[in-house]
């Protein structure tokens, strides 16, 4: 009797026939599936073997500019993460200290998207959030340990590929406390402080105390067992921590201090203001204590470094050269519609002097798009209009320059 590789579809099916077939084969190779758990193949270990020209030669394809913050992030990512494929490998450093990076910088220079792309390419796990969403433990807001369960989510539930990730924190100047404030503090100092514990080595329970849900999924698929039991912690001592922020106001202090060393060296005050970049490029640890983060919170972010404001030559590249560059979207949102949408160099460089204006970086980028091709998107799909061309003319008078299409 021949062999059927057919199952009867039925819920209580018995599984293919096995006239012919020795018994001693049955379990091995005609179980219903689910019923024998086959060996899955071992799971890849965490490899690493990037340099750091590697990384930075990998950044400089989706950000301009910014070149001091991709050596100094290329060289701490490649420092932590060849300690971890060395620890793993049985090459233990017990005396190892994190190299937590801080970013400073305003807002849409490409803070984000540097660790996001570093990440990728690293193959880890990635997590970003605001500071400002988290309060200290049992106040209204999230719980910082939130983070470290969100790594384990975006591994897939993997724990010990969670245990190796990147986890990054902007808007972290607004855990600045200011003086002394009569009221509690919810989400300054005590969100600083239960970081500390985060940021070297500590242990967070995979399931939330108070997640209610998962601990009782957690319990129903202890119950069941039949596989592999997770870990009911995991432990910080290898995951990455990367917090960034503007930082207003910090170039004042920082001008402060060195007016005070120049006065104190030789009797006479500099009136002369130095550039921002060239004042956050000075800063010290006092800078940040005096802005209101705690030393303990400081000490635990040894690297530093400020990104660069983006005048107009750095938009015009942003826009020219980045591969994640804004025109693409819009030229396949025309295209969607069959129309061929094309920049000219003399309109990316109108493009960027407006957004140099907004004073916002990248962001002002899409403002700007969005305010010139607003009307456009909307009445050429469907039209006879099939290709135009994006000039500095078009940027300056959009109104005028669409009528003239649709004539």
């Amino acid at each position: 009797m021949a062999l059927s590789n057919q199952y009867s579809g039925q819920p209580d099916a018995l599984g293919p026939v096995t006239a012919g077939v020795p018994k001693k084969l049955w379990r091995e190779r005609l179980s219903k599936p689910g019923v024998v758990e086959f060996a899955a193949p071992p799971k890849p270990e965490f490899s690493f073997n990037l340099k750091p020209a590697d990384i930075a030669k990998h950044l400089n394809r989706f950000v301009i500019g910014q070149r001091e913050a991709k050596k100094v992030l290329s060289v701490a990512l490649c420092d932590h993460f060849q300690h971890v494929r060395l620890t793993l490998e049985g090459n233990a450093a017990p005396f190892y200290q994190k190299q937590n990076v801080l970013l400073l910088g305003p807002t849409g220079v490409g803070k984000t998207h540097l660790i996001r792309s570093a990440a990728e390419l690293i193959g880890v796990p990635f997590v970003k959030a605001d500071a400002t969403k988290f309060s200290e433990t049992g106040y209204v807001g999230g719980d910082v340990d939130d983070l470290v369960r969100d790594l384990v989510r975006r591994a897939g539930g993997d724990v010990k590929k969670a245990e190796h990730g990147i986890i990054y924190l902007d808007e972290v100047d607004k855990l600045a406390t200011r003086g002394e404030s009569g009221g509690r503090d919810v989400s300054g100092r005590g969100v600083q402080t239960n970081l500390l514990k985060l940021m070297e080595d500590g242990d967070v329970p995979v399931v939330s105390p108070n997640d209610m849900t998962g601990q009782l999924q957690s319990a129903m698929s202890a119950m069941r067992g039949g596989g592999a039991l997770q870990p009911e912690t995991i432990n910080t001592r290898h995951i990455l921590f990367i917090v960034s922020g503007a930082f207003s106001g910090i170039a004042e202090i920082i001008q402060q201090r060195l007016d005070s060393l120049r006065n104190a060296e030789s009797g006479v005050r500099n009136k002369k203001a130095a550039g921002v970049d060239a004042l956050l490029a000075q800063l010290s640890t006092a800078d940040l204590i005096q802005f209101g983060l705690e030393p303990e919170f400081i000490g635990r972010l040894p690297v530093r470094v400020a990104c660069h404001g983006l005048d107009t030559d750095d938009l015009f590249n942003v826009l020219r050269k980045s591969e994640s560059s804004l025109i693409h979207q819009y030229e396949r949102a025309f295209a969607a519609y069959g129309i061929k949408c094309e920049f000219k160099d003399d309109g990316l460089r109108r493009l960027a002097e407006l957004a140099a204006d907004e004073q916002t970086g990248a962001r002002g980028l899409m403002t700007m798009c969005e305010r010139v091709f607003r009307d456009f998107k909307f009445q050429l799909p469907g039209g006879k209009v099939k290709r135009f061309a994006v000039t500095a003319k078009l940027v300056d008078t959009p109104a005028q320059e669409l009528r003239r299409l649709l004539r």
